[in-house]
């Protein structure tokens, strides 16, 4: 069959100008297209929508549900009525979970911490963060948290990745998507679980890229001398043979994309090359021997265990020093069902210095200003007792309704309590800020506007924020 016929191109008649000319056109064409595909392009070729206040972020994600009511939301008239039910008219019909939706009563409970105003702005927090509450004028404290979620697995799917359900990109693969690396060496979203394990289990779907491609997946590191697993070579392989086998793979691999363009395999290429340059630059972030005494005493004693909290806050700055965008680190164990008061005694000992270190840090390098530091859980705690109050011996159960987070730095204003609760922390009473508010107010900050970070996927455009959220202009600076 003579080409020409399906083609319109006849190789027997046509000049090498005129066959290079037509040829520059098409190679423009495919440039184009990888810039208009969203499986091969970065959204951040499309550049920021406004001038960001962020250039990363650490998010401190406190699993299992912190007791707004016993660290941040000080309500007396709870304490006044401790072992009182809670009137119908406070709960209004709210679904319960399954520990305490069959309980005959629901006494409530006051907090047995004392609470205490600080800084010029008169924040109040509880004496169990002493170190934290040094930093007040810093924070910016959002107590009218609220979700749909009322159970883990769906409340922490929701605030990491905008869905109760999973498979939805999470939010620090939408950033590595829209905003790219600032460093290559190293990748844009960098995940640490603390080993100070207790409560529910962390899966990686949670910091998985979802139905975005896979070279945005967060990138976990571990408590063990091998950060990142397989990321030494074997004994007998020498970072020159690697690299000699990589090249050829390359070649390999180029040959495949010339015949069928496959995002996959761009994807295998992109993770190969990048698995290589950290064998460098890892090891490199994670050893803090060239740490002064005096930082390494700020964090506390544990900062030296690998994989504790404080060891993980100390590595966070080093990462947002080397031009990490995202920073997840996950600490478990405040899922306070029964025994409250010991078990939340020891997640603050756990983690009060050691967030309050991290913040003096980064302001001591320059960089708290253009960070943006979040502390909070997936949901709150209930102001009524889950089973019977025997002293000490109480706990609480999900509350999504109302919970408290705050942020700091990163263009956030400091020293503001945002959002009224009413006299028992059950509900809002105003100013309520929903976890797509959040969302589409963290992307605001580093320059992102949510409804236009899009990636079309089975016919649909889908975002962080689903089809909700705005801004919270009051939390900005």
């Amino acid at each position: 069959m003579n080409p020409s016929l399906c083609t319109g191109f006849d190789a027997n008649h046509i000049s090498r100008r005129e066959m290079l000319a037509k040829f520059g056109y098409g190679l423009g064409g495919i440039a184009l297209g990888s810039l208009l595909n969203p499986a091969t392009a970065d959204a951040s070729t499309l550049g920021l929508h406004h001038a960001p206040k962020a250039k990363r972020v650490i998010f401190l994600f406190q699993s299992g549900g912190p007791s707004q009511i016993d660290l941040f939301d000080n309500k007396p008239m709870l304490n006044k009525m401790h072992g009182q039910e809670l009137p119908a008219s406070v709960r209004m019909g709210q679904r319960l979970t399954g520990m305490s939706a069959h309980q005959s009563s629901l006494p409530m409970v006051g907090s047995p911490f004392k609470f205490q105003q600080h800084g010029e702005s008169g924040m109040w927090m509880s004496e169990l963060m002493p170190h934290t509450a040094k930093f007040a004028d810093d924070l910016c404290v959002i107590k009218t948290m609220n979700t749909e979620a009322i159970n883990h697995g769906p409340g922490v799917t929701m605030m990491q990745t905008g869905s109760q359900f999973p498979g939805r990109p999470s939010m620090g693969s939408w950033m590595w998507y829209g905003l790219g690396s600032d460093n290559e060496d190293l990748p844009a979203f960098v995940v640490m679980v603390s080993t100070e394990r207790s409560g529910q289990p962390l899966v990686s779907r949670l910091w998985g890229s979802g139905f975005l491609p896979g070279k945005y997946d967060g990138v976990r590191f571990r408590a063990s001398e091998d950060a990142v697993l397989y990321l030494n070579n074997p004994n007998g392989i020498s970072r020159e043979g690697r690299r000699r086998a990589l090249d050829h793979m390359q070649a390999l691999h180029q040959k495949q994309l010339a015949m069928t363009s496959d995002p996959v395999l761009e994807t295998h290429i992109a993770q190969y090359e990048m698995a290589f340059r950290m064998q460098a630059s890892v090891p490199d972030v994670t050893d803090i021997s060239d740490e002064t005494e005096e930082t390494l005493k700020r964090y506390g004693d544990s900062v030296n265990t690998p994989g504790t909290y404080a060891a993980n806050c100390l590595r966070a700055r080093r990462l947002a020093q080397k031009g990490v965008r995202f920073i997840q680190l996950y600490q478990p164990g405040w899922d306070h069902h029964n025994g409250l008061p010991w078990g939340i005694r020891r997640s603050t000992k756990r983690t009060d210095q050691a967030t309050a270190a991290l913040l003096q840090d980064l302001k001591d390098h320059g960089m708290l200003d253009d960070t943006l530091v979040i502390w909070g859980g997936e949901f709150g705690r209930t102001a009524y007792s889950q089973g019977k109050i025997e002293g000490e011996k109480f706990g609480r159960d999900h509350h999504p309704r109302c919970f408290t987070m705050w942020m700091a730095g990163g263009g956030v204003r400091g020293g503001v309590t945002h959002g009224e609760t009413d006299e028992f922390s059950y509900n809002v009473a105003s100013d309520g800020v929903h976890i797509h508010d959040l969302h589409a107010t963290i992307l605001h900050l580093l320059g992102i506007n949510h409804e236009r970070l899009t990636f079309k996927y089975q016919g649909r455009h889908f975002r962080l924020t689903d089809v909700h959220g705005h801004v919270v202009k009051n939390l900005v600076s």
